[in-house]
This record gives C-alpha cells, sequence and structure tokens, in this order.
C-alpha cells in the first residue's frame, strides 16, 4: 500500500530507521553512511533507486557542514573529485544496464571490502604518489555511480595513514558530497533521478542529522583502536546481513 511519492510504509521505515544507525557510523567514524544504507536499501528498492536516494542525502548533509569541511581537508581530495567527475557516470550506466539481483550481489560485496580496508595496517603520514592518488580517484568514481559507495577506495587513502583523525574524517567526508552530487547529476543525464527519490532523501535528512550528533558525542569517547574496532564490526555486519539476504 503506497503510503508517500510510490513508497510503502515499510521502506520509509527501513529507510530511516537504517539511516539513524548509518548516520551514527558516519559522524562516529567519518564514513560508512552508504556503505550501510544503500545494500540495505537495494533490498526494498531498485538499486539505482537506493544509490540515488543515497546520493541526495549525503549530498544534503554535507553541504550543511561544507564551511567545517573545507577548512580541515587535506588537499589530496580535489585531485580525487577531479577523478570521481570523469568516472562516476560510466559507473552509474554501468549499474543500470546490470540486473538487479546481480547488482544487489555486487554492492553487498562492495560494502563487504570495505570491512577488510578498515584492518589494513596503519601507514605513514605522508600523501601516497601520484598513481596511488588517481586509483583511488578513478575507483572512487566508478563506486560511487555503480554503488553510490565512494568509501571502500576512500577509506584505506585516508584512515590507514597516521594522520589527525579529524583531517582524514573531514576530506572522506568532502569527497562524499561531491560525489554525492556529481552521482545525482549522472543520474539526471541518463534519465534515472526522479522527483520520488529526492523526496525520499531529503526525508531521510532530519534522522541523519541526528545520528551525525550522536556520533560525534562518542567520538570523543573512544580510542583509535576501539574505533576501528567498532566501524570494522558494524561494516561487516551491514555487509554480511545483505548478502544473507540475497543468498
Amino acid at each position: 500500500m503506497e503510503f508517500i511519492a510510490g513508497f510503502t510504509l515499510l521502506q520509509v521505515a527501513a529507510a530511516l530507521l537504517t539511516g539513524l544507525v548509518a548516520s551514527f557510523v558516519r559522524g562516529l567514524a567519518g564514513f560508512g553512511m552508504a556503505i550501510i544504507l544503500v545494500p540495505v536499501l537495494a533490498l526494498a528498492l531498485t538499486p539505482v533507486e537506493a544509490v540515488l536516494t543515497t546520493n541526495v542525502t549525503a549530498m544534503l548533509i554535507g553541504g550543511i557542514e561544507m564551511p567545517r569541511l573545507l577548512r580541515e581537508a587535506e588537499r589530496s581530495v580535489w585531485t580525487i573529485l577531479a577523478l570521481v567527475l570523469l568516472t562516476v557516470l560510466p559507473g552509474l550506466m554501468l549499474l543500470a544496464a546490470t540486473p538487479p539481483d546481480l547488482a544487489r550481489l555486487l554492492i553487498a560485496l562492495v560494502a563487504l571490502s570495505a570491512f577488510a580496508a578498515v584492518l589494513f595496517p596503519v601507514r605513514e603520514a605522508h600523501q601516497p604518489g601520484r598513481v596511488a592518488t588517481a586509483l583511488t580517484g578513478v575507483a572512487t568514481g566508478v563506486l560511487t555511480g555503480f554503488a553510490g559507495m565512494p568509501g571502500p577506495p576512500v577509506v584505506p587513502y585516508y584512515v590507514g595513514r597516521a594522520i589527525p583523525r579529524q583531517v582524514a574524517k573531514s576530506s572522506m567526508i568532502l569527497i562524499f558530497t561531491f560525489a554525492a552530487a556529481i552521482g545525482i547529476g549522472s543520474g539526471v543525464a541518463i534519465g534515472e533521478m526522479e522527483w520520488r527519490l529526492a523526496l525520499l532523501g531529503a526525508l531521510l535528512l532530519p534522522v541523519v542529522l541526528i545520528g551525525t550528533w550522536l556520533g560525534r558525542q562518542a567520538d570523543g569517547r573512544i580510542s583509535d583502536r576501539a574505533w576501528r574496532i567498532f566501524v570494522g564490526v558494524v561494516l561487516c555486519a551491514a555487509a554480511a546481513a545483505a548478502l544473507l539476504r540475497l543468498l
């Protein structure tokens, strides 16, 4: 039974609950919202709808935080985003051409890969070379289009280095915000972006604001080791749940 804009009450309720949990992880870790939200939404919506809805929410919450993000982010963000601009559309076109069940499986596997990325040993603080930065940008763009998840390539690039946690978080969120906007534009370009998806993404914004605030309150109270363990467990659980539901 339709509740609003073609969505059922169950779909909206699932999106709101998942958005609250996902945004708490975002506030605590600086990433993880799309990695948690997209696989769950893709079980209730089509994969394209799940990706574009998440992009709307990510763009809105990132826009609110933009002044702080611009102050704190590392300069490497802009190189990565230039490559994201070139590669999001091909990723979204690939998603639109992929059978929905296969797309759901691949999206869940991408989410699971983020769990492995969190476990990588911490490297030195210096910025990776041009090749590593370029590969990160290309992979981020493709995965933004195909899975709505710029996180798996970006997380090891920033979290895996011995840089201040706030610099890593702001750099990642700034990339996610612009990547989401590029993803929405790509959705419009191929005719997949619908007004009802924008509405659902906007409906998620209040709970995402609450969840992000709660995550930030918890952020200053835990050690780096506990932070990494918590994030890894949540990401693994979200991906595993999506995989089990598909299988």
